[in-house]
């Protein structure tokens, strides 16, 4: 379906905080996804999943995540500086900062008349899968789907260790996780760790999948970027959002 975007300004800890939102031009309450994007911020390749994921029916509110640390509307390169810079960026962002973010995006979208509060998830990449992790601990978040996530099994998030994958169990909804595994940032023994907290968690509703495939690959402007494993999982990342929130049927 076709769709319409816009820049939301939220103030969050006295910082200007853009979200980039993205939804349906067809009327109707749609579920709501907060959308986490990789440490580059919200540069095309990232703005391109944002909009192709509200043509299947989703209202989308993606926040700047370092928007303490940058200019608002600032994207960072994918190149050598600005992996430093972006990864600089996360070392010196508190925890608490990132789940301010999530709980201010998530009360915007829960405030829209065209967003269904009872049919609200989470969806990111990279730092951001692991944002979408968290979000999921949040009682109103009922699909979060994590995909390629880092630092879950190091606590690697922000400026102090986070406590993501020991608090798995305050997560209520459904939870899919995406891995690559040629990716150098989740190692074979990190990932099985991971996996492995997640499967004694017997109440949690979890789905995982791994594809032979690197980090970022479904990132369009990199060489890491495999198009077909990026169709394949982003067709499971929606058929996973649409089984949980009903996505595609506004009301």
């Amino acid at each position: 379906m076709r769709i319409s975007r816009d820049s939301v300004g939220l103030t969050v800890d006295g910082s200007l905080m853009r979200l980039y939102v993205a939804q349906p031009v067809t009327s109707g309450c749609w579920p709501g996804i907060v959308f986490f994007s990789d440490i580059y911020q919200l540069g095309a390749p990232m703005t391109r999943l944002a909009d192709r994921l509200a043509g299947y029916g989703y209202v989308v509110a993606a926040p700047e995540i370092f928007h303490r640390r940058e200019p608002i509307g600032t994207t960072i390169e994918p190149d050598a500086l600005g992996r430093l810079r972006g990864n600089h960026n996360a070392r010196n962002t508190p925890i608490a900062a990132y789940d301010a973010d999530t709980a201010a995006t998530l009360a915007w979208l829960g405030a829209q008349p065209r967003v269904d509060a009872r049919r609200l998830g989470a969806l990111g990449f990279c730092i951001g899968g692991h944002l979408a992790f968290r979000a999921a601990f949040r009682a109103d978040v009922r699909a979060s789907a994590c995909v390629y996530p880092t630092g879950l099994q190091d606590g690697t998030l922000g400026s102090t260790p986070a406590d993501s994958i020991q608090r798995a169990g305050e997560i209520k909804g459904a939870l899919l996780t995406i891995f690559g595994s040629l990716d150098p940032h989740v190692s074979a023994d990190a990932r099985a760790g991971i996996l492995s907290t997640l499967e004694a968690l017997p109440d949690l509703c979890h789905r995982t999948l791994l594809y032979e495939a690197n980090h970022t690959f479904l990132r369009d402007d990199g060489d890491r970027w495999d198009p077909q494993l990026a169709d394949q999982a982003w067709g499971e990342v929606i058929g996973f959002l649409d089984q949980e929130l009903g996505g595609s049927v506004g009301y």
